[in-house]
């Protein structure tokens, strides 16, 4: 419904829901968007409720009639959930396989244990990268602040030094790489291939990660150079471990670090594969394409994993088969809250598109001479600010910039999606959560998380923007 809602705006065939004009529907885009920034920010509404609202203010500003509006809200949403949630649902249990089962402290053990000195910040950004890609921000934060606090006290280093590149590592994931739901959200939104988005969110990832966090570090850890709190290291008591936020206490014993390695890796390997043989071979009916086809799609690919995980993590670590149940009930429980905000966003995105606004975007932007990359990021940038979200930002961007991705070829369009994806990471302040649970983890003032933290954010948005307005000029 999405897809074929796109197409036909894009190629003039279907009347929006409202014969606004444009000066009408640009005044109906703000209106609808300082409701939700208002909501979320001064009467602390959640995003869910904030996202709902501001969809049939847009629609009344717009002038479409109450029914529609709702038809189209809903539609949004159910597309967007259809596409998206179990997608969400399968990462939320990989991630909490790997948290309960050890996995994720192995892999820290195991790449710790190798370093040293001058190499602990590129172990820490190598740590959170790779337990960032099935894991959300948030419970990626809570995973690995116990080692970075256990880093820093025992190897007498700067807190910053220590943390802002396991940050970075976490970021970067959350805001370019599948599947994480803002990208999917956009994904799903512009139609861009998943796999070409995904080994192009990589290649942006690697040399944005590298100057956001063990480069950068070495300022941060001047600018404030503070230690690991010792209110936080007593929490976390001798196992360095919390019990808080959904982190299990460690198990009795841990899967092997290969096998964990290759779980985690899986459905990346398997959606690059499809990938690499849709570029290669392109021919539908080839066999080996549509195999590929197949074992390459996120939902196939990510299932193969958690299908994995509970013979190469669960097993070893002990889990019977009456515990496996009982631990994927509680994986998904805590992902409700972003179910329904990613949906409510794919609804704002589609009562955008119905109402006129991305015709009306890519009616403008023929007369405009920035690229249409550089627009989508800087749409995100406005809204993260605003609205403190990056999945706000990145799922209401999305819906205003996705007729312009109609005549992009493959790449261009999945430079789109992470064009807008860098854009949501620009400058956490203090309407996002995951500034205060920053600053509260690492014991900073406001001013020394705005130096720290929202300097990486920054840094990590025009440095991944950048090269994907640098990539777009030569593929």
């Amino acid at each position: 419904m999405t897809r074929l809602s796109v197409e036909m705006l894009a190629a003039d065939t279907v009347e929006p829901i409202t014969s606004a004009g444009h000066a009408q529907l640009g005044i109906a885009v703000l209106a609808g968007i300082a409701v939700i920034v208002l909501l979320i920010t001064k009467f602390k509404l959640h995003a869910f409720l904030s996202l709902t609202i501001g969809s049939l203010a847009l629609g009344a500003f717009a002038g479409a009639p109450l029914d529609k509006t709702i038809v189209s809200f809903t539609t949004g949403l159910g597309t967007t959930v259809a596409g998206v949630g179990v997608l969400i649902a399968l990462g939320a249990i990989l991630g909490k396989m790997l948290a309960d089962s050890g996995g994720a402290d192995q892999i820290v053990d195991t790449i710790l244990a190798r370093a040293s000195g001058r190499s602990m910040p590129w172990a820490m950004v190598l740590i959170a990268s790779v337990i960032g890609l099935p894991l959300f921000f948030e419970v990626g934060v809570v995973l690995l602040i116990p080692v970075v606090l256990m880093v820093a006290k025992r190897g007498n280093y700067s807190l910053m030094r220590i943390g802002i590149p396991a940050l970075a590592g976490l970021s970067v994931m959350h805001g370019l790489v599948p599947p994480h739901p803002g990208p999917l959200v956009a994904i799903d939104a512009v139609q861009a291939n998943l796999g070409v988005t995904l080994a192009l969110g990589v290649l942006v990832a690697i040399p944005t990660v590298i100057i956001a966090g063990p480069v950068f570090s070495r300022y941060a850890a001047r600018w404030v150079d503070v230690p690991a709190p010792e209110r936080m290291l007593q929490a976390l008591g001798e196992s360095g471990q919390t019990s808080d936020e959904g982190v299990s206490k460690e198990p009795a014993k841990r899967p092997a670090f290969g096998p964990t390695l290759f779980t985690i890796l899986l459905p990346v390997v398997l959606m690059l594969s499809k990938a690499l043989v849709d570029i290669v071979i392109d021919d539908p009916e080839n066999t080996v394409q549509r195999v590929f086809d197949v074992i390459g799609s996120p939902l196939i690919a990510l299932l193969a994993s958690v299908l994995v995980g509970i013979f190469t993590l669960l097993r070893p670590a002990g889990f019977h088969k009456e515990r496996i149940s009982p631990l994927v009930e509680k994986s998904l429980a805590p992902i409700a809250g972003i179910l329904l905000i990613v949906g409510a966003g794919g609804g704002f995105k589609q009562t955008l598109i119905d109402t006129g606004v991305g015709q009306m975007v890519l009616d403008i932007s023929k007369d405009w001479s920035i690229p249409a990359l550089l627009l989508a990021w800087l749409i995100a940038v406005a809204i993260r600010l605003a609205t403190g979200s990056a999945t706000v930002a990145t799922v209401s961007a999305a819906g205003l910039v996705a007729p312009l991705a109609a005549d992009m070829s493959t790449t261009h369009a999945a430079l789109l999606v992470l064009a807008i994806g860098a854009g949501s990471l620009f400058f956490s302040h203090v309407n996002d959560a995951g500034f205060w649970m920053v600053k509260e983890y690492f014991g900073l003032s406001v001013g020394q998380n705005i130096k720290t933290w929202s300097v990486m954010e920054t840094i990590i948005s025009v440095v991944a923007g950048g090269l994907v307005l640098l990539l777009s000029l030569i593929i």
